[in-house]
């Protein structure tokens, strides 16, 4: 069973096509299910406007999945169930560093940030901060992240791997997790979380997605060992790219389905600009192809 799962942030863009098509199509292959999954926990960015253009998009370029699409806005308790089981296992530790104050301390030490700041290059300034300390700073009401103290966490799993379709066996180390941020105090849990929950609860067996998600796949997997979860297979595929090699996104403003559509376009050619490569994967676009 493989899932695609956007988040209604925006229109979906050809690179959204090319990975929806990618998971329906190694579903279709192996006589799997192929389902769709709203990841529109993030409030402040989602909009429910898009929820249905997004399915109208993918409807629109011949897809079929199982009714009804998974809402994650819905498993907000299934969400705080699994924080729990992590609070339980004392995996995690409540962070009050910003940013600005994470970026310093890792400059100050030589090493270089991870690219938001948040899981790896996280130099541990809040790891041992004294519990009484903790307690007094959130009734504060400071601002805090909940982190997983990822040593720990790998010391309670032992040794762990996984498995890419495309790459190979990964072994999974501290170093490659990092002390990833898993909830927020105005926000009730992360990506990492939500989606190891989810693809249990789907019975997902096959992650398709992007290349770029390859070194999230080492959080989730300690996060599926600790929570007892069922463990897929993965297949990070190529991005889709134009000439110039610069991947297609929302926030770069790439030329949306529903453009396309709009500008007169049929199925069948926006299909032959993304239409997946079974054995490879995305093909870069010509420039062109995404303009006009």
């Amino acid at each position: 069973m493989t899932r695609f799962a956007p988040s209604p942030t925006g229109d979906l863009h050809l690179g959204h096509a090319y990975a929806a098509l990618f998971a329906n199509e190694k579903a279709r292959r192996s006589d799997g299910r192929f389902l769709v999954r709203i990841e529109d926990i993030d409030a402040g960015r989602c909009r429910e406007g898009f929820v249905e253009r997004n399915l109208k998009d993918l409807r629109w370029l011949g897809l079929a999945w199982e009714e009804p699409a998974l809402r994650q806005s819905a498993r907000l308790p299934a969400y705080a169930a699994a924080l729990d089981r992590l609070r339980m296992l004392d995996v995690v530790y409540p962070c009050f560093c910003t940013r600005k104050a994470i970026q310093a301390e890792i400059k100050a030490a030589g090493g270089a940030p991870h690219a938001d700041g948040t899981g790896i290059g996280y130099p541990g300034t809040c790891r041992g901060l004294d519990p009484a300390r903790r307690t007094e700073r959130m009734k504060a009401g400071n601002s805090w992240a909940l982190r997983l103290d990822s040593a720990k966490a790998l010391r309670l799993t032992g040794t762990i791997d996984w498995v890419d379709r495309r790459f190979g066996r990964y072994r999974v180390t501290a170093d490659e997790v990092g002390d990833v941020v898993i909830a927020r105090k105005e926000f009730p849990v992360s990506y990492h979380l939500a989606v190891v929950v989810d693809d249990a609860a789907q019975g997902v067996t096959l992650v398709t997605r992007g290349e770029d998600l390859l070194p999230a796949t080492h959080v989730h997997r300690v996060l599926q060992a600790l929570l007892d979860l069922p463990v897929p297979d993965w297949w990070h595929h190529p991005l889709c790219r134009d000439t110039s090699g610069r991947r297609l996104a929302k926030r770069a403003g790439d030329a949306s389905i529903r453009a396309l559509r709009d500008k007169g376009l049929t199925v069948a050619e926006v299909l032959k600009m993304v239409r997946p490569d079974p054995t490879v994967g995305a093909r870069r676009l010509a420039a062109e192809e995404v303009l006009r």
